[in-house]
């Protein structure tokens, strides 16, 4: 067996980026960005007003200082003409500071009379103008690669993109294995149970910019085996669940292997999840999980996101690991690192008491998996523990 660690950073040196695709900024939100992008104008392109006021020279800013308003600057409506001695322009918030005005006195500061106005404030300090490339310049660029969020899309946008150059999305082909497997929907018959793996790690995988497959499920037999095999061409991912230990039914190893699987590893020093395997097969990663559902969407969180990552065109890094406090004590840990389905609550967490990798439903329950390293002595309540947000 070898270490969570270790079977990640060989997951890293065989995962590739996907290749690159334009994408129309509406539809980008979400997408990893592959190349930087540069501004093809300046923002705000002109010196713009702030509040609504009235434009006019500070120098002339004294308290009760009169103003002839001039005419009016709006968003989208300039005033063309310059602001000469003891001259105003009316101005609203984002329109443009016309020449020869260095300052925009708001109207709560101002008395207006017809087309005079009397300054009721001294205080220019602040000039309620943005200048011009305040938000950014000509050229300035948006670093990458990054996950889009709305909030660059809509620089993206103010830069001037219609379209964006994004990594596409990684192609998982997700395989079930099993004669005792039958689809949501259809009666099971006896000894059978429902295949679930599947829709979780599809919902998980999609949720972080894949595009997942559910293949027909695989049986436990070379034929079956094969013709689910070949319809994964064209994946950039392919995951099989169930199959993968040492068992007499379990022959996806031997299967993969005949059709050119080169396997990096084989069981991970970890609970649940320690009949994990990988490795290359043809132009795909493929990842081995273990079919009990908690392991396969526990290996999900551990090695399929941080995977999927890389081949988004992110850099390789493993899943975040936040700190909590316990709120119940803990026995000693054994030789492998346990990712136990827990409940994080305003800083504290407790494990949960029933921790079968089977059961689903103390999985969908819990927020948090906690890590307990390998041979992690007992812990008390307020010490503090690592755990992976749900």
């Amino acid at each position: 067996m070898i270490s969570v660690q270790d079977a990640l950073d060989q997951l890293f040196a065989l995962a590739r980026p996907v290749t690159t695709e334009l994408c129309p900024l509406t539809e980008a939100a979400g997408r990893v960005l592959a190349a930087p992008i540069a501004a093809k104008l300046t923002q705000p392109p002109f010196a713009a007003s702030s509040m609504d006021g009235y434009a006019l020279n500070s120098v002339e800013a004294d308290l009760h200082a009169q103003f002839v308003v001039i005419g009016e600057s709006a968003a989208g409506h300039g005033f063309e003409g310059r602001v000469g001695a003891g001259q105003a322009v009316r101005i609203f918030t984002g329109a443009p500071v016309p020449e020869g005005a260095d300052c925009v006195v708001i109207q709560e500061e101002v008395e207006r009379r017809g087309k005079l106005i009397t300054l009721l404030t001294e205080d220019t300090t602040k000039s309620n103008i943005r200048p011009a490339g305040q938000d950014f310049g000509l050229g300035d660029e948006m670093s990458a690669p990054r996950r889009l969020t709305p909030s660059d899309i809509a620089l993206a946008a103010s830069m001037n993109h219609p379209e964006l150059c994004v990594f596409k999305r990684p192609v998982v082909a997700l395989v079930s294995t099993g004669d005792e497997l039958v689809q949501p929907g259809e009666p099971p018959a006896e000894g059978q149970i429902i295949a679930s793996n599947t829709y979780g790690l599809k919902a998980l995988l999609e949720a972080h910019g894949a595009e997942a497959r559910i293949l027909p499920i695989a049986r436990d037999n070379r034929a079956s085996l094969e013709t689910v095999f070949a319809l994964c061409d064209g994946a950039d991912l392919i995951v099989t669940i169930g199959g993968a230990s040492v068992g007499d039914h379990d022959i996806v190893a031997d299967v993969a292997a005949g059709l050119g699987l080169q396997q990096s590893f084989y069981k991970v020093a970890m609970r649940p999840g320690k009949p994990l395997m990988a490795g290359q097969m043809g132009a795909a990663l493929m990842i081995g999980l273990p079919g009990n559902p908690v392991s396969a969407l526990v290996c999900g969180h551990v090695f399929l996101l941080p995977v999927l990552r890389v081949m988004s065109g992110l850099t390789a890094a493993p899943a975040e690991r936040l700190t909590a406090t316990l709120s119940a004590p803990l026995p000693a840990n054994g030789p492998r690192e346990h990712y136990m389905r827990a409940t994080v609550t305003q800083g504290q967490i407790s494990a949960e008491t029933r921790q079968d990798s089977a059961l689903l439903s103390v999985l969908a329950a819990a927020n948090a998996l906690l890590i307990r390293p390998p041979h992690d002595g007992a812990r008390a309540p307020g010490d503090t523990v690592e755990y992976i947000s749900l």
